[in-house]
């Protein structure tokens, strides 16, 4: 695409303006086809932009927000309540055609109520899913999905997101007929609850998806797949945990060598590969985890992101519109549904 916009909720997060309008600046210096819309309060936004010599153009555009929807707002009232929001108006430019996708940090919950209701879901699709790339060790990520969006799915549901997530990994992954599994509590076929199996039967029974079977926990990261379904409880559970381990380890990596001389010295001769080691464990490094299953692009970004990981979340955005995410997921749905009638 020769233009794209993107409308950024700048009030999103644990830190808003200060936090994403500098990485909106960032992303319009590497993209001249971007326009961005910040959704927010006014004079916040404005002051970030005098601290760093900007004011609007016809690329960087304000669109103020009365509310502001915050961590602790329970989604069904952020919903009735927040009509106002700058994640509510930034969604409502996606819906109509004033932007190409949305990013916020926001309240998760909020964001996926609000997405459900203005943006809607594609026909065949029950609920939208969050997921987002998790490093392997053969470098190629893998999509894992759902990731907290629903905490309760039944097998129908799981298949959607396989489908889903099969596109995702195909059209922004660049993996040709990406393989599928289904996270569980054993690779044996026997093993799982009634929605697992029942899962499972539908993937085999569906020769459009590249299904391989179960994966445990521990197979996540070693690359022999490019998609992981599961439910939102199970897939929030790993990624927070996740992303405590890689702190945890680089924390480590750190303290031991700020040690002795020797350690101070071996870790300087070791400085390149440490940096590349970090960059990939560095869990903002995958910061922008999707909503699929929606009528329109929807990045959600960690709410304690800096600037670094919420320009993550906006390139991730830039990708899935020049992929046309939601296009694509249609037609694979639409193929998979009418075979399977």
């Amino acid at each position: 695409m020769s233009n794209l916009t993107l409308a950024l909720d700048a009030m999103g997060g644990d830190h808003g303006p200060h936090i994403t309008v500098p990485a909106a600046l960032q992303a319009l210096a590497l993209y001249p086809q971007l326009t961005i819309i910040l959704v927010g309060d006014r004079i916040a936004i404005g002051e970030q932009l005098r601290r760093h010599h900007r004011t609007e153009s016809s690329r960087l555009q304000l669109l103020h927000a009365e509310q502001v929807v915050s961590m602790s707002d329970r989604p069904l009232h952020a919903l009735r309540n927040r009509r106002k929001s700058s994640m509510r108006l930034a969604l409502e430019l996606v819906h109509e055609g004033k932007a190409d996708a949305c990013v916020s940090a926001g309240n998760t919950g909020a964001l996926m109520a609000m997405a459900k209701v203005v943006l809607k879901t594609l026909p065949g699709i029950d609920r939208p899913a969050l997921t987002t790339a998790l490093p392997t060790t053969t470098g190629h990520p893998v999509y894992m999905l759902d990731l907290g969006a629903n905490v309760v799915c039944d097998s129908e549901t799981l298949f959607q997101f396989a489908v889903m997530g099969s596109v995702l990994a195909e059209c922004v992954g660049n993996r040709r007929r990406p393989r599928l599994a289904l996270l569980n509590v054993g690779a044996e076929e026997i093993k799982g609850n009634d929605q697992v199996q029942q899962a499972a039967q539908l993937l085999q029974a569906t020769p459009q998806l590249n299904y391989r079977g179960f994966i445990e926990g521990d197979g996540i990261f070693t690359g022999a797949v490019d998609v992981i379904v599961c439910d939102g409880f199970v897939g929030n559970v790993t990624l927070k945990t996740t992303e405590g381990i890689a702190r945890l380890l680089v924390q480590q990596m750190r303290q031991a060598m700020e040690g002795n001389l020797l350690a101070r010295a071996l870790g300087w001769l070791l400085k390149g590969r440490l940096k590349r080691l970090y960059r990939q464990m560095n869990p903002d490094q995958y910061n922008g985890a999707t909503l699929l299953g929606l009528r329109g692009i929807v990045v959600k970004s960690h709410g304690n992101a800096d600037n670094a990981a919420f320009l993550r979340a906006i390139e991730e955005a830039v990708l899935e519109v020049q992929r046309q995410v939601p296009g694509r997921i249609k037609s694979r749905l639409e193929s998979v549904l009418l075979d399977k009638s």
